[in-house]
């Protein structure tokens, strides 16, 4: 014996509106970032990691080039100025964290097109700052305040940021591609 299957409803049925609604929040829902945009945001966050490990470094009293006359009297080390490159370690570190919203898939940032036209503006930035400091490092000046070789040790733990402008360029980029900005 067989038995007879109900039959469909049409989708002009007034009624059945699910097949609407589920379309429409399919398409409010961005694909998940890519594997190589949340690895790209990970490179980030590790390219912050020696710089804050350097000034965590000075500010605890290891020696990094300066000698102790000048930690005092340039830097305010020991005494304030230990808040400071310590305040200044996190603050570099939380907001080397800010782009791995931007590939979360549990969280949508408001306005896709202005926050993927602000991280690229932001990353334009970055790049030029970079590459500033470059310049100035190596073709005016070291630090005159530093003894020794160890401009080259402090450049090695600052080197990774230049690649965090055009890291977050890639980024903000996949961003904006996913959310249709």
């Amino acid at each position: 014996m067989t038995t007879a299957t109900p039959a469909r409803a049409s989708t002009t049925d007034a009624t059945d509106t699910s097949d609407t609604r589920d379309t429409t929040a399919r398409a409010s829902v961005a694909p998940p970032a890519p594997r190589w945009a949340r690895r790209t945001a990970h490179a980030i966050v590790l390219c912050a990691v020696p710089s804050g490990l350097w000034r965590l470094a000075m500010a605890s009293g290891i020696y990094v080039g300066y000698s102790d006359e000048v930690l005092r009297d340039v830097y305010g080390i020991p005494g304030w100025g230990i808040a400071y490159v310590v305040g200044l370690a996190i603050v570099q570190e939380c907001a080397a964290l800010v782009p791995l919203l931007l590939v979360s898939d549990r969280r949508r940032l408001p306005r896709p097109r202005a926050v993927a036209g602000a991280a690229g503006a932001i990353s334009l930035l970055v790049t030029l700052f970079a590459l500033s400091q470059l310049v100035l490092l190596f073709f005016v000046e070291g630090d005159p305040n530093m003894s020794g070789n160890w401009n080259v040790l402090t450049g090695l733990c600052y080197a990774p940021l230049f690649a965090v402008g055009p890291l977050l360029a890639a980024v903000a980029w996949s961003y904006g591609k996913r959310h249709g900005a």
